[in-house]
Parts: C-alpha cells; sequence; structure tokens
C-alpha cells in the first residue's frame, strides 16, 4: 500500500487528488494550514472508509513541513508520492504597479515550499529505490500572462525545479513531473477573473469569456481532470514518465485574454 502526501487539500484538485489516491487504496496524508477546514474532506473519507489523515502543513514554515514530515515517517515509516499542491494566485495588475513583498510571498509559497517539502521527503525515497514527487506549475509556466507576472514567473520556476529534480534523482529511482493545469473551474479561477478584469478595467464576463476561447477546445478544466493525472503519472502505466511538464488545459494558444 502506497503513502501519499498531499499538499494544500483543504479544496480544489488537491482535495480531489487525495480522495482520487485513497479510492485506490493509498495511504493520504492531506495536508493544510489548518485541519478545521477538513471537516468536508473527513466526511467524505469517513462514508467510503478511505484512509485519508488531515495534516497540518504550513509550507512557508520549514518547521512545520519537517514537523509534518516526520510524524508521517514515524506513523507509515514511508512516502512513495509527494504531490506538491499548495499555491496561491498572487496579485493582479500591471508590473510596476505590483508591490514587491507580493512578488516575494507568490515566489514563496508556490516554489521555494515545493524545494523545502521535497527536501525532507526525498532522503526516504532514495533509501527506498523508488518514489514520485508531482509538482503543480500552469500554463502559465510556458507563456507569458499579462497582469500576473509574479504568478508566471513562480510557474516557471516550478518546471525549472522539476526538471532539475528529476536529473538528479532519476538515477536513484525517484521520478519528478510537474502537471500544467489550464483555467481550472471554481472559485479560485473565480478571483483570478475578478483581479484581472480590475487590473485590465474589463468586466468579468469579457475576462471569463476570454479564457474560455484562449485554447483549442474553449473548456475550462474541471479539477477531477488534474487528479486523474497525477493517478495515472502514480501508476504502472507511467513508470517511466519523468522530467515531464504535463498540460492538461485543452492546448491553450495564449494566455492573453483580449
Amino acid at each position: 500500500m502506497s503513502v501519499v502526501l498531499v499538499t494544500g487539500s483543504s479544496s480544489g484538485f488537491g482535495e480531489l487528488t487525495a480522495l482520487a489516491f485513497a479510492r485506490k487504496g493509498a495511504t493520504v496524508y492531506a495536508s493544510m494550514r489548518n485541519c478545521t477546514g477538513a471537516s468536508r474532506l473527513v466526511a467524505q473519507a469517513k462514508s467510503e472508509e478511505l484512509q485519508i489523515q488531515p495534516i497540518a502543513l504550513d509550507v512557508t514554515k520549514p518547521q512545520s513541513i519537517e514537523a509534518a514530515v516526520k510524524s508521517i515517517l514515524l506513523e507509515s515509516g514511508r512516502i512513495d508520492v509527494l504531490v506538491n499542491n499548495a499555491g496561491i494566485a498572487g496579485p493582479g495588475g500591471r508590473l510596476e504597479e505590483i508591490d514587491p513583498a507580493d512578488v516575494t510571498r507568490t515566489l514563496d509559497v508556490n516554489v521555494t515550499s515545493m524545494f523545502r517539502t521535497a527536501r525532507h521527503a526525498i532522503p526516504m525515497m532514495t533509501a527506498q529505490g523508488s518514489g514520485l514527487i508531482v509538482n503543480i506549475a500552469s500554463t502559465a509556466g510556458y507563456l507569458g500572462f499579462p497582469y500576473r507576472s509574479p504568478y508566471a514567473a513562480s510557474k516557471w520556476a516550478v518546471i525549472g525545479l522539476t526538471k532539475t529534480m528529476a536529473m538528479e534523482l532519476g538515477e536513484l529511482g525517484v521520478r519528478v513531473n510537474a502537471i500544467c493545469p489550464g483555467s481550472i473551474a471554481g472559485p479560485r479561477m473565480d478571483h483570478v477573473i475578478e483581479l484581472e478584469a480590475e487590473a485590465s478595467g474589463r468586466t468579468p464576463d469579457d475576462i471569463r469569456r476570454g479564457f474560455e476561447q484562449q485554447t483549442s477546445m474553449r473548456t475550462f478544466i474541471e479539477p477531477g481532470e488534474i487528479a486523474d493525472t497525477i493517478a495515472y503519472l502514480a501508476s504502472p502505466l507511467g513508470h517511466k514518465v519523468s522530467g515531464q511538464a504535463l498540460s492538461v488545459d485543452g492546448h491553450t494558444e495564449t494566455l492573453r485574454t483580449w
């Protein structure tokens, strides 16, 4: 039975990823900053008799990450899959208007936290000679994204970190991949649309239509589709996939929505 740690599991595809692994028989540690927000996930796991354990973990605090990983190793003895999902949208606006402090925070949550978490999980994975790390990037990680420069910069960095980790760890039996979601339907995307509408002076409806039109398939992505792709990477079907930035986005042609 595999042991899985998913960061940022309180909602969205972090929550769905935790459920997807548990439904396949894994023991899942669903991390979030405040476990009081785990009631829905706990209730769902209980109703299906799934092995999901909420665990408090603040990805911006090294001591919180270290304590969480140590507790998992003490309880389960291993970590087979790490899904670095925790992240924030960051500020919206023109580059010259964005507060540098907001840039620092976006990079800290979206990039440095992955480094922090991985460095505690890697020794166990290399000792057991196997493991999978999945870092959540974005289509913004290979395209420019007007009015969202801190977010785009952070996701480019995630892809670079992923490929470098794959090079370092491949011969030790550990695979590392990035998932690049497109526009995900849900509250987080609603917030992004509001930010861009405010920054550009356009209506939220115009921004939403622009996001729909920027993909070849003219669609938003459902959160469960990201969870399915991560589950594929962890399955025997994906056992030779490493160092990749896999887009699940309906083929994003541009992130310019006007």
